[in-house]
This record gives C-alpha cells, sequence and structure tokens, in this order.
C-alpha cells in the first residue's frame, strides 16, 4: 500500500481512464481510423503509467525536506521506504515505459516518436531537482505534462493512420483531442497554484521562489481566480461555437463543468486558510474529471 501511495495510484488510474475514454469512447464517435491493437494500446497506457509513477517517485525524493514540514504525516520515503529503494523503483518505472515507448515507436513505424517518451522522462527528473523552485516554470511544465498525457494518444493513434482520404477527419479529430488537452493544461496550472499555496511554508523553508512566496497568497490567489474565470470563458466559448446545436452536450458542460468553475471561483476569491485553499484544490481535481468524462457524450451527439 505504500509503494501504491508513493505512485500516487489514483492519479495514475485517471490518466488510464483518460486514455481509455479516448481510444473507446471519442475516437467511435467519429469513425475515425486508428492504429493500434488492443494489446498496442494497453502498452502505451502502461508506458504512460510507468514514466508517470517514476516522476511522481523522483519528485518525493527531492522533497522529503519539503514534504517533512507541508505533510508530516504523508512522507513515505524515509520512513516506510528506503530512498534507496526508492530511488530502484524511479529507474526501474522510468526505464520500462521508456523501452515501452521504443518498442511503439516502431511498432507503428514512426522510430523518432521514441524522443517524445525520453523528452517527457527527462523533463520529469528536471521538474523534480531544479524546475519546481522556479515561480510558474515548474507549474507550467507539470500542466504540459499532464495535457501531454492526452495528445500522446493522438500521435500514436491519428498520425500513423493518416491517408489521403482521410486527412480531413483525421485533423478534426486531433484538433478536438487538443481542446481536451487544453482544457486539462489550464485546470491543472489553476490547481498548480493553488497546490503552492497550500505548501507555501515548506517551500519558503527550502529557498523556493514559487509565486506565493514572490509575490505572497492573497495575490497569488488573485492570479489563480484571475485564470480560473479565463478558463470559463474559454469553455463559454467552446460551447457556443461548437456545441450550440447539441443541447444535451451544453447541459451537461454547464452543469458538470462551467457551474463548479464558478463555484470554484468564488471560494478562491474567498479563500483565506489552508483547508480552504484544499478544498479548492479537490475541487478543480473533481471538474478535470467531469470534463474528462464529457467524453461519452460525443457518440450520442454527432
Amino acid at each position: 500500500m505504500n509503494f501504491l501511495k508513493l505512485i500516487r495510484y489514483k492519479n495514475l488510474l485517471m490518466v488510464a481512464v483518460v486514455q481509455l475514454l479516448i481510444k473507446y469512447a471519442l475516437f467511435p464517435a467519429f469513425a475515425i481510423d486508428m492504429t493500434l491493437s488492443p494489446l498496442g494500446f494497453a502498452l502505451l497506457i502502461l508506458s504512460t503509467v510507468c514514466i508517470a509513477a517514476g516522476g511522481y517517485i523522483i519528485n518525493d525524493i527531492y522533497d522529503v525536506d519539503t514534504d517533512a514540514i507541508n505533510k508530516p504525516n504523508k512522507v513515505i520515503i524515509g520512513n516506510k521506504i528506503s530512498e534507496n529503494r526508492a530511488y530502484n523503483l524511479y529507474f526501474a518505472l522510468t526505464i520500462t515505459g521508456v523501452l515501452l515507448g521504443f518498442y511503439l515507436s516502431h511498432t507503428v513505424n514512426k522510430p523518432p516518436f521514441f524522443g517524445l517518451f525520453v523528452l517527457i522522462a527527462a523533463l520529469l527528473y528536471i521538474y523534480a531537482i531544479y524546475l519546481k523552485q522556479i515561480a510558474v516554470a515548474g507549474n507550467i511544465i507539470v500542466s504540459i505534462l499532464v495535457s501531454f498525457s492526452i495528445i500522446i494518444v493522438g500521435i500514436f493513434e491519428l498520425i500513423p493512420a493518416i491517408t489521403l482520404s482521410n486527412q480531413s477527419i483525421q485533423s478534426t479529430m486531433f484538433e478536438v483531442l487538443t481542446d481536451y488537452a487544453v482544457f486539462a493544461f489550464l485546470i491543472n496550472f489553476v490547481r498548480e497554484i493553488v497546490k503552492d499555496i497550500i505548501d507555501v511554508d515548506g517551500d519558503y523553508k527550502q529557498g523556493m521562489q514559487t509565486l506565493p512566496i514572490i509575490l505572497g497568497k492573497a495575490r497569488t490567489g488573485k492570479i489563480a481566480f484571475t485564470l480560473t474565470v479565463i478558463t470559463i470563458l474559454v469553455i463559454i466559448y467552446y460551447i457556443s461555437a461548437y456545441l450550440f446545436m447539441h443541447y444535451e452536450a451544453i447541459v451537461y458542460f454547464l452543469i458538470a463543468v462551467v457551474g463548479p468553475l464558478i463555484y470554484t471561483a468564488i471560494k478562491l476569491i474567498m479563500a483565506e486558510n489552508t483547508p480552504q485553499y484544499k478544498h479548492v484544490s479537490f475541487m478543480l481535481k473533481a471538474i478535470m474529471v467531469t470534463g474528462m468524462f464529457s467524453m461519452l457524450l460525443y457518440r450520442f451527439i454527432f
């Protein structure tokens, strides 16, 4: 159980579920051509999950001192799992994920795609040892990587299957996938800023330069509020531009995404203490989930 907590198994499960939704709910609604067999797709999920799990571990290794202040009861490395074992797990998971990426890249006859897995693993390591200490930079990198877990499905499923006859529909599908990736980026970016507010005490004592340390919690909260409002406006624009004839989708997005985001924005502007910011963080995570499950709607509206 300590290992599962270390690799954030709930987050990894959500990554896998989203990728499954893309493959078996979103793509079939558009009747597009796909590349990977069920086994190949399972390996893509496993590769993504392994690299992400390794990223969580290396981040926790370098975060031991900070976590001892911010969440002393949840520190696993050094208490329940030795640092040496954690390093071994990190290397095993990361190497496994990268090797699976190498195999998949050659399976779809796109060897250069292998570089994506190496790049992701490298960015997770650089983030853990350096980037997370820099205001905004670390938040952006994490959010890009979260959104890339969506895009990578399109890279392996859509691009290798493109022909002259299906180029239009494949491109349209990739655009839809990119819209979801942008949504994931925006929500996660706000959540990363909120998490920095929650962890400000430990980060300050470790000499990090996050936004709450540089600008203060109140100003950072206002930035997070502004970004949340921007996200709401982006979603409303998307609904009005692309889903205006599909009332079921409009109702779903208003109830399951826009409404909770408005509630979160209000809570964010009113937040003054750690429990309130933790509630905002939870809401943003829940909105990410409801947003991704909207993929189930497409087979009914198209």
